[in-house]
């Protein structure tokens, strides 16, 4: 469950804001809406960990099978958009790997240079 996994995380953060920010969001009420989330987290307008780790982290954690939700959910909230989804992107891809990128996603991609393609 995302409160779980925040709690986990945080429990391995160190002391400070993003703690906080985090034990927050594990605290937020389940069905909370994105735009909610980020006026009570921060999403990025103050281009800082505490104001974006904690509701990228949220928005991953309630959605760890699904990138496409995940990235969804997470551009709602506004604020700095391309930060926040690559946080909350990494932690879900991470988890569900390419496979669940949609293909319309990967045809569209530039391709990238030679040395760093598979």
């Amino acid at each position: 469950a995302p409160a779980e996994l925040l709690a986990g995380v945080a429990d391995h953060t160190p002391e400070g804001a993003v703690r906080d920010g985090v034990l927050l969001a594990a605290g937020l009420p389940p069905g909370t809406e994105p735009a909610a989330a980020a006026a009570a987290l921060g999403s990025g307008y103050r281009i800082r960990a505490d104001d974006t780790v904690p509701y990228a982290l949220w928005c991953a954690a309630g959605h760890l099978d699904d990138l496409t939700e995940a990235l969804w959910t997470t551009a709602a909230g506004l604020g700095d958009i391309d930060t926040t989804c690559a946080i909350a992107g990494g932690v879900v891809g991470g988890r569900t790997g390419v496979a669940d990128v949609p293909d319309v996603w990967l045809e569209r991609a530039e391709p990238l240079p030679t040395p760093f393609a598979a």
